[in-house]
């Protein structure tokens, strides 16, 4: 009751908030559904009650706010909706539709009892939020630039933005560092929050750190494994998504859920369901180049072998006409050399026949008388004759001689031993000469033929002819 102090009715506080108490039991008997922004959840964990902080605003200003009460039973099974619903849990930040009473108390003041939380609302809000996000991208010309980034032909060096205890990471370095081909990367991690409402802020900052040193890198991988669904409204900010899409890098994401795609994941050069599937996907990179290598190497190996094939058998070829040649030159001079033997046998035969005549039947009697000075000029004759003809036949036959060694030696010097006396060497692989750099890379095993003995050795580098 009221006092009367002078000419004053004076009431108590608590007679006031009473009386607030009974009005407001009065005109709000009844719950209603609000429509608010969770600005801070306040989840006291020690007691399981949950005393949040609604606002409202307006162009980012705040034009309402007010306390609320969530009993922990209440807190519990609204929660539990929310992560059947939205794969989230109530968490700050998010916009709520609630039914609700109005809660008076003498101590505490005014406040909303939060009955229950409608989770369709919100997903249609953060479902609102994405498809404003993608919208935003679009219209700044963002949403594939990233996409639109050259991959390397082999990226080899990544750098990979998860959390070192994380079993996706543990996955994709499995894949990546034990496959059985023994494709070798490099990676490098930057350990970050991957989901919460922290987590688009830290991605956003190991970016940041990558990029001051991306030349480092062919690309970026940012893994998330285990956890479920939970967490992952942070890759619907534009914020993050704008970061992605507008890094220098072609970002890789490997977030493990089986939801439709967050904007995050949209705006990626490459997407995987799981870190292992995006490990697989970088090792695919490595079939494809080792494919193409094998079988150009096929082609090479099969194209040197009949270049080769067809070289040797010309060489052959080319041999055995110079064998033929040189056996008909020689078959060729030594007969000319036998008829012109016998021409100048037959010729000496009859001039010597003809002039012997001729001297009995003209000059029998000069001969009788010049006898011996006759026989001794005559035989003069001859023997400046036999001397003539020897002399002759040994030039014939000297000059074809050296037609015949002029021959031999140009055959021999195509023997293979000749090129090596000159100077030059014969390197092989497996076998199989070696025209090109191309025939060889590092590391491939040689062997040098020399013209006294071979030398092995193993190829460190190689460069074009200049």
């Amino acid at each position: 009751m009221s006092e009367q102090i002078g000419e004053k009715r004076v009431f108590s506080l608590e007679e006031v908030t009473k009386s607030i108490k009974r009005v407001l039991s009065n005109r709000y008997g009844s719950a209603f559904w609000v429509k608010a922004e969770l600005n801070k959840l306040n989840h006291y964990h020690h007691s399981g009650h949950c005393y949040p902080d609604l606002v409202e605003k307006q162009d980012g200003r705040i034009t309402a706010q007010m306390r609320a009460i969530l009993w922990k039973a209440d807190y519990e099974s609204i929660n539990a909706r929310f992560l059947e619903v939205l794969k989230e849990p109530l968490k700050d930040g998010i916009k709520i539709l609630f039914l609700a009473r109005i809660h008076f108390d003498s101590l505490y003041g005014l406040s909303l009892r939060i009955l229950n939380i409608d989770p369709a609302f919100t997903l249609g809000d953060l479902e609102k939020e994405k498809q404003a996000s993608i919208d935003r991208l679009k219209k700044e010309q963002l949403f594939d630039k990233n996409k639109a980034l050259e991959l390397p032909l082999l990226p080899k060096r990544i750098a990979v933005i998860s959390v070192e205890t994380s079993k996706g990471y543990a996955d994709f370095l499995r894949v990546i560092d034990e496959n059985p081909w023994k494709y070798s990367f490099f990676h490098l991690l930057f350990p970050s929050l991957l989901q919460g409402d922290k987590a688009a802020e830290a991605i956003m900052a190991q970016l940041q750190k990558i990029r001051n040193v991306k030349h480092h890198f062919d690309a970026v991988a940012i893994i998330r494994g285990g956890g479920g669904e939970i967490g992952m409204t942070c890759y619907n900010h534009y914020e993050l998504a704008s970061t992605v899409a507008r890094f220098p890098l072609p970002v890789f994401t490997g977030i493990g859920h089986a939801t439709n795609e967050t904007v995050t994941e949209m705006v990626a050069h490459t997407n995987a369901i799981t870190p292992t599937k995006l490990a697989e996907k970088l090792i695919q990179h490595f079939h494809n180049f080792a494919y193409a290598v094998e079988d150009n190497q096929k082609k090479i190996t099969t194209l040197a072998g009949q270049s080769l094939t067809r070289a040797n058998q010309d060489f052959k070829n080319l041999v055995r006409l110079y064998r033929s040649q040189a056996r008909g030159m020689i078959t060729t001079n030594r007969n000319f050399i036998k008829e012109i033997t016998r021409s100048l046998i037959r010729q000496t035969s009859y001039q010597t026949n003809h002039i012997k005549n001729y001297v009995l039947r003209d000059f029998g009697h000069s001969i009788e008388r010049n006898g011996k000075q006759l026989l001794r000029n005559n035989q003069e004759w001859l023997d400046m004759s036999g001397q003539l003809l020897k002399k002759l036949s040994q030039l014939q036959l000297s000059n074809e001689d050296t037609r015949l060694k002029t021959l031999k030696n140009s055959v021999q010097h195509l023997h293979p031993d000749n090129v090596l006396q000159r100077g030059y060497s014969i390197t092989r692989k497996d076998g199989q000469a070696i025209r090109s750099n191309q025939d060889v890379r590092a590391g491939d095993a040689l062997e040098t033929t020399l013209l006294e003995g071979k030398i092995t050795s193993t190829v460190s580098s190689k460069h074009k002819k200049t």
